[in-house]
Order: C-alpha cells, then sequence, then structure tokens
C-alpha cells in the first residue's frame, strides 16, 4: 500500500480530453481538476473522489465530471484492485500493477468499450495522469492526460 500511495496524494491537475474523447464527434476540450485521498480500513483500502471542470478549447464551459475510486491491494489475486463510479453512470472493476514510476489499471469484464489508466510519477511534482480507451478489443487510444501537482497530504499521512 506504500507503494500505492504515491501515486494517491491530494492534487490538483490541468490537461485536455481530445477531439471524440467523451464520445464520437466530442469537441477537444481542457481540463482542470481535484482530487483528495483518505486511507480506510487500518489502511486497507484508498478512497479517492475527484471533479473536473471541462470547458471548449475559446474557455466555454461545458461540464463537471465527479468520480469516486476505491483501491488497494488485492491479496487474493497478487495484485491492485480498484472500483470506480461517476457522475456519467460509469461503473466497473480495474486491475492494476506498478512498474517502477508507472501505475497501470485496466478494466476487467467483457465490456465493448475497455479503459485504461495510467500514472506516471517520474517527477513526484509533476505526475502525468492518462486515460485510454479501447473499443471492441481493438488499439488504446488516448482520451485525455493531465499534469498533477500533489497538494496536502499522502493517504498514509493521515
Amino acid at each position: 500500500m506504500a507503494a500505492l500511495a504515491r501515486f494517491c496524494r491530494d492534487m490538483t491537475w490541468t490537461g485536455r480530453v481530445e477531439a471524440g474523447g467523451t464520445g464520437p464527434g466530442t469537441p477537444a476540450m481542457t481540463a482542470r481538476g481535484r482530487g483528495s485521498h483518505e486511507s480506510i480500513q487500518d489502511g486497507r483500502w484508498i478512497v479517492g473522489t475527484y471533479e473536473q471542470d471541462q470547458y471548449l478549447l475559446d474557455g466555454t464551459p461545458v461540464l463537471t465530471w465527479q468520480l469516486l475510486w476505491v483501491v488497494g491491494w488485492a491479496p487474493q489475486t497478487g495484485d491492485y484492485r480498484a472500483t470506480l463510479a461517476d457522475d456519467y453512470g460509469r461503473v466497473g472493476v480495474m486491475r492494476g500493477r506498478i512498474d517502477g514510476d508507472r501505475l497501470t489499471f485496466e478494466q476487467i469484464g467483457g465490456e465493448s468499450l475497455r479503459l485504461r489508466l495510467v500514472w506516471d510519477a517520474t517527477d513526484p511534482q509533476d505526475l502525468v495522469w492518462s486515460n485510454e480507451m479501447s473499443a471492441d478489443g481493438g488499439p488504446w487510444t488516448l482520451v485525455e492526460a493531465y499534469h498533477c501537482t500533489p497538494v496536502g497530504h499522502r493517504p498514509q499521512d493521515v
């Protein structure tokens, strides 16, 4: 969990949603967000709460997105597991691994649209987070990418 906590810091971020990233024909957007984390059940799980404001490239507000993320080590499967639920009605279970400075989660299940989330902590003060999707088993394509700036504490500091 200590290895996982370095990726689950309270943070703010800025970045870009690719054209088509939120559905066919949707425009490219910029985004600003924030996330907070807390450790629960004696450190077994980390709960992340995220909110992101998205704008057209001319600055026109489009929407505010919200996500609840619960993540931790699953000893029965020997990997990290996460659940997610957002205000679009998307729910999912993901399987994760840490390779050096990279944390990668891929959606589990037979859904035709799968998500892959990647955090790169090569620079701990500029963590890069990206979201990719694969439709019907096709190649992974970038949905969005963000530069994250840590603020406050990490979950193990609670």
